[in-house]
């Protein structure tokens, strides 16, 4: 035992250069890893505040059943690369003839980020009676790709906005 105990110490005096260029290999790998972690970190919590602004025709937007909350705007939130949020309106027809329902979206601020988020609602097509009140949910999901984070970075996207049109069409 004493004898692989001098033959360390030996193997250690004759390899100072070695193991002190291995010491500085660890320390900087550390380093590197360390702030890796960091600028991802950044990148995690990288999020974006967000507002629909609700355009109708031949129907009115309300946020409660009884349609006196009448809304033009819905505030999104915070948004994150991955996420999604969604929003329950009461939209009530105010046209005089059956209708079915079109949901479109325009005037997106930055116009880019088209490819990067997505909005659909659960309305499945039924006609509606004038004055008829239904429930519909809105759905917004944003990308978690690469190619979405870059973007919001290369663009310095501080929030986004989006027009949404919810039509009522004979």
């Amino acid at each position: 035992m004493m004898n692989r105990f001098h033959s360390f110490i030996a193997f250690f005096h004759s390899s100072k250069k070695t193991i002190l260029l291995m010491l500085i290999v660890a320390l900087l790998s550390i380093a590197v890893t360390t702030t890796i972690s960091i600028m991802l970190s950044n990148i995690d919590n990288l999020s974006i505040p967000s507002l629909g602004n609700i355009k109708t025709i031949g129907v009115e937007a309300y946020w409660d059943p009884n349609c006196e909350n009448k809304t033009e705007t819905i505030g999104w939130g915070i948004m994150w690369p991955g996420s999604s949020k969604n929003v329950t309106l009461y939209i009530r027809s105010v046209s005089n003839v059956k209708t079915t329902l079109h949901l479109n979206t325009s005037d997106l601020n930055p116009a880019d980020i088209s490819e990067y988020i997505n909005l659909s609602w659960d309305y499945e097509g039924s006609r509606l009676n004038p004055d008829e009140v239904i429930q519909v949910t809105l759905f917004l999901s944003a990308s978690i790709n690469d190619s979405f984070i870059h973007y919001l970075i290369a663009n310095d996207v501080q929030n986004f906005s989006v027009d949404i049109h919810i039509v009522a069409v004979e």
